[in-house]
């Protein structure tokens, strides 16, 4: 390979090298809003309204027990609020608070803007054709890949 060349990866190289890309920004910005990736990453999927418990385990890849630790955390500093089930105790939405919500859509710009900057490096490519490529990736729920 010569100096300005780029290195030929395969698809499943370049999928998870860009996969660890978006974790060291989505890294980055929690860092810079005082959150850990994994409580952005539970504000940002709250932006599109409350969610079960079970919900959150499944869009967030996590154990009961670790969901309850981290939104147990995040509920300590105010952004976020469990709503009981009135009729199944044990039935509990998680929602943002108002300095959640916030907080939830100032880091998702954040990441957002990140990314965007990083897709603006693909020359020739638009963003349409690189959203209609990858979304089958991301909304196929039939694998846990």
């Amino acid at each position: 390979m010569t100096a300005g060349q780029l290195p030929r990866l395969g698809v499943a190289d370049t999928l998870v090298r860009t996969a660890h890309r978006v974790q060291r920004i989505f890294a980055d910005v929690s860092r810079s809003f005082d959150l850990t990736p994994q409580q952005a990453q539970l504000l940002c999927r709250l932006t599109e309204g409350a969610m079960t418990m079970t919900e959150l385990c499944a869009a967030l890849n996590l154990e009961k027990s670790s969901l309850t630790g981290l939104v147990d955390r995040i509920e300590a500093r105010s952004l976020v609020h469990r709503i009981r089930h009135p009729q199944d105790r044990r039935m509990v939405r998680v929602d943002l608070t108002g300095e959640g919500a916030k907080l939830a859509h100032a880091v998702h710009d954040a990441v957002a803007g990140s990314l965007d900057a990083l897709v603006a490096r693909l020359a020739g490519t638009d963003d349409a054709t690189i959203t209609a490529a990858l979304t089958p990736l991301v909304t196929d729920n039939t694998t846990n890949a």
